[in-house]
């Protein structure tokens, strides 16, 4: 029989809410990723979703049967939060968390389901149906230390789990411009710093990103940047061979661009 292989492993920009409301080049990247990830590996038994917005001191995992959707923006317009995205939990994926991160993750259903899941779970997996569980990013942890929670993590990819990190590598909503379509100097060097690093497998570069001249421009609160760092650790030997997506940068200081571990992301 053939083995069957092993989950991908995905960190995907989400930016503005917005996002779930559109259909553009970077929606329709999402969407096809979604369909190869199908495709080629089957359907996950369950998505473990690390978003920048679960941030917390402490590392917890959820074990609810219905993750609530939260709507957690504000000023947005109505259309944004009619948007309804409904998952079940996966009690053997939240063991699975528990076994692997013991002694030091414990079960917290406080929370739901957040903007930077849904926002773009609605894109690459349309047709819902596949069950979540957030995993929060812990701000008590280094950069290295959550490269290394993201290791312990490994296995789950043979257990048909999808890990998906969703976050941004910059990330600076006080420099934010609603009239620049693309990105500041700053936000470009940066963003190819960290794609060129992730690309060559330069792990020491990513989890050292603070060494970087424009690091306090781009990652002024690690929160959505951490999340790719768990995801970094998580691709174990696929880190070798990554896949880049959506290397767009809008509103001067966001960045877009996505990685994928374990496959190749659909292209633009």
């Amino acid at each position: 029989m053939e083995k069957q292989r092993r989950m991908p492993v995905l960190f995907t920009g989400h930016g503005s809410p917005m996002i779930a409301l559109e259909h553009n080049e970077i929606t329709e990247t999402l969407r096809r990723t979604g369909e190869k990830v199908i495709e080629e590996f089957g359907r996950p038994d369950a998505i473990l979703m690390v978003s920048a917005h679960w941030y917390t001191h402490g590392s917890f995992v959820q074990s609810t049967p219905e993750p609530k959707q939260i709507y957690d923006m504000y000023g947005f317009p109505k259309a944004l939060y009619e948007v309804k995205y409904p998952v079940k939990g996966s009690p053997a994926l939240t063991q699975e968390v528990l076994e692997a991160l013991d002694p030091d993750v414990s079960v917290n259903d406080s929370w739901g389901l957040d903007h930077g899941a849904w926002t773009v779970l609605v894109h690459l997996f349309p047709h819902g149906g596949i069950p979540v569980v957030q995993l929060s990013v812990n701000g008590d942890l280094t950069a290295a230390e959550t490269f290394a929670l993201g290791e312990k993590l490994a296995a789950l990819r043979d257990r048909k789990f999808l890990i998906i990190g969703s976050g941004n590598v910059v990330h600076n909503l006080r420099e934010v411009d609603w009239d620049n379509p693309d990105g500041s100097p700053a936000a470009k060097r940066f963003d190819a710093y960290i794609s060129q690093a992730v690309r060559t497998c330069d792990t020491a570069k990513v989890i050292a990103y603070q060494e970087h001249p424009d690091a306090a421009y781009a990652v002024p609160t690690p929160d959505h940047f951490l999340p790719l760092l768990t995801c970094l650790g998580t691709a174990g030997e696929d880190r070798e061979h990554p896949s880049v997506f959506n290397e767009v940068l809008n509103l001067g200081s966001i960045a877009m661009t996505g990685f994928a571990w374990g496959m190749d992301a659909a292209e633009r």
